[in-house]
């Protein structure tokens, strides 16, 4: 029968049972993680077989790139050692997915430089050391918070941004990050004239008709999606009349033939942002892919079904 002496290890012996080593479990032991059961004559830790179990699990735990605090919860909280290991997991694979997001587009922008022309390379390089990695989209998000009508309400502009921002794809293909690269360049240049041109009708409209107005054009362009999916031509129906209302709440109107006439003639004076909806296209089409609407796309669509309306009319 063992005597309980019997049932204490070493330093060393510890480490071996474990196939650990012994600076391992000093570590283990200093951070507090790791018991000790008691010391020598000579003042030399002695640990039992619970420091074993608890070294063993300590190392599983790290080879998980569990960090040294998350593990401590662990330990510590046996009631609850599920729910904490858990939640521990969970934090971790959040953050391994930032962690893998940022190195496939690191990877994306090494073969955007590596495989363009050498007179390109320099100007690639500019572009994307402006970003980050992965690249944020708070630089757009302001820009077009600058281009709306001011004092919009925020679930209005919360709304607006959701579908005018585009978001970075996990998985980037190159000509997805030099799209990206060059929105973040486009939206973050001053202006020629040191302020943000804004459409007419942000000046007509005001706040409370923007918000008419981006609510009922979310639902035009909506309805449009299908039809540029599958590469429809444009023509006057239910998105056209949606389209057609929403400029009419914000303008206080009724949809006549007249109205349609007077607005095809306004919005064909507004400056556009069609290098915007471009490079947004990029961003979320994977190459080979059919085109991805965009609010740009389905705007221009639904312009064209509005000329069409109006010289059917005529």
């Amino acid at each position: 029968m063992s005597t309980s002496h019997e049932l204490l290890w070493s330093i060393g012996e510890l480490a071996e049972r474990a196939g650990a080593t012994v600076k391992t479990v000093r570590f283990y032991s200093d951070q507090g993680l790791l018991p000790e059961a008691a010391r020598s004559s000579g003042g030399h830790r002695r640990y039992g077989p619970q420091a074993l179990e608890r070294l063993q699990l300590i190392r599983s735990l790290r080879t998980l790139d569990l960090p040294l605090p998350e593990i401590r919860r662990v330990l510590d909280d046996e009631e609850a050692a599920g729910r904490v290991l858990e939640d521990a997991l969970d934090s971790r694979l959040r953050g391994l997915g930032s962690e893998l997001k940022a190195l496939r587009w690191r990877e994306a922008a090494l073969h955007l430089v590596r495989d363009c022309p050498p007179a390109e390379r320099a100007g690639r390089l500019r572009l994307l050391g402006a970003l980050n990695t992965p690249p944020s989209t708070a630089p757009l998000a302001r820009f077009w918070r600058a281009w709306l009508p001011p004092r919009m309400p925020r679930p209005a502009t919360t709304a607006f941004l959701e579908a005018a921002v585009p978001q970075p794809p996990d998985e980037p293909h190159p000509t997805q990050v030099l799209a990206f690269a060059r929105l973040h360049a486009m939206t973050t240049a001053p202006c020629p004239d040191g302020r943000q041109p804004q459409p007419d009708v942000h000046r007509v409209a005001g706040a409370d008709g923007a918000v008419l107005l981006y609510a009922g054009l979310a639902e035009a362009f909506e309805l449009a999606a299908p039809h540029l999916r599958r590469a429809r031509d444009p023509h006057p129906g239910e998105a056209l009349d949606a389209y057609v209302a929403a400029y009419a709440s914000a303008f206080r109107s009724r949809d006549t033939h007249d109205f349609r006439r007077s607005l095809a003639a306004r919005l064909s004076a507004e400056a556009r942002l069609n290098q915007y909806w471009d490079l947004a296209a990029v961003v979320l089409t994977r190459p080979g892919s059919s085109p991805h609407p965009t609010p740009g796309s389905a705007d221009d669509w639904l312009r064209a079904a509005l000329r069409l309306d109006n010289a059917s009319a005529a």
